[in-house]
């Protein structure tokens, strides 16, 4: 474009684009043409969306473990009814942003008005383990990350009666540094022997379902980041895994080999 025009534009406006068409073509063309043209073409080459390649070359054969595991099965065969599949992950930095002032509420032509400056009432990390089965979560928050804190959530769940008896529990985790490696396979195996590690690809960890919860809570939680104090973010993050668990309903989920 910019070899063409001298102009350093990715993108060009309607406005751009019929004056464009005027100087190219001589003749008369207006934006709303020009709009008509884009919206029946079936190429959008001004809309992006960002990308990932795979960074190894094992990519599709360990994302497609961790989809098999999503329908049930386990190196070829169907898993059995007591083995329990958790998706676990950690957020980090999840900051109690304490407004200098009120929030006033919405009212008949305006939006909710929340402050641009903020005091900094801390940080806190929640690590989270989703039951893919049942869509249950078991959660806590920590000071920090690590491997401490991600060991004290495997203690949290298999210590449950449920997970305890369960001839297998499945742990789809990232190549975050609190679970990456043999090594982290070999703790978490080791302390519980029914524990199986299974680890997304690099760059794939949107195939852990853990980060669907993640984003919902995202939402309806703590957007747009306006708290009272530290304690009082932990306190209603906590309150929507109980909400969650109140009707737990795993997710629908649609990716497959």
């Amino acid at each position: 474009m910019v070899a063409r025009t001298g102009d350093p534009l990715s993108r060009q406006s309607t406005t751009d684009l019929a004056r464009r068409a005027r100087e190219e073509l001589n003749e008369p063309t207006s934006r709303s043409t020009v709009w008509r043209i884009l919206a029946a073409d079936a190429s959008k080459p001004w809309q992006y969306e960002h990308w990932s390649y795979p960074r190894v070359a094992d990519s599709f054969p360990r994302a497609a473990v961790v989809l098999d595991l999503y329908q049930g099965y386990w190196q070829g065969e169907r898993l059995d009814p007591f083995d329990r599949l958790k998706s676990s992950d950690e957020k980090s930095s999840i900051q109690a942003r304490l407004r200098t002032h009120p929030t006033p509420g919405p009212g008949p032509g305006r939006r909710r008005r929340v402050e641009a400056e903020y005091e900094r009432g801390g940080a806190l990390q929640y690590l989270a383990a989703w039951d893919v089965q049942e869509g249950r979560v078991q959660g806590r928050c920590e000071a920090t990350t690590g491997i401490e804190p991600f060991g004290r959530l495997a203690r949290q769940v298999m210590e449950v009666p449920e997970y305890a008896k369960a001839p297998r529990v499945f742990w789809v985790v990232d190549n975050g540094s609190s679970h990456r490696g043999a090594a982290a396979a070999r703790r978490l195996s080791q302390a519980y022997p029914s524990a199986i590690p299974v680890h997304t690809p690099v760059h794939a960890s949107w195939l852990n379902q853990v980060e669907v919860y993640f984003a919902l809570r995202q939402r309806k939680v703590l957007a747009p980041n306006d708290s009272s104090s530290l304690q009082g973010l932990e306190w209603r993050i906590r309150l929507y895994e109980e909400l969650t668990n109140r009707e737990p309903r795993p997710f629908n989920w649609r990716y497959t080999k």
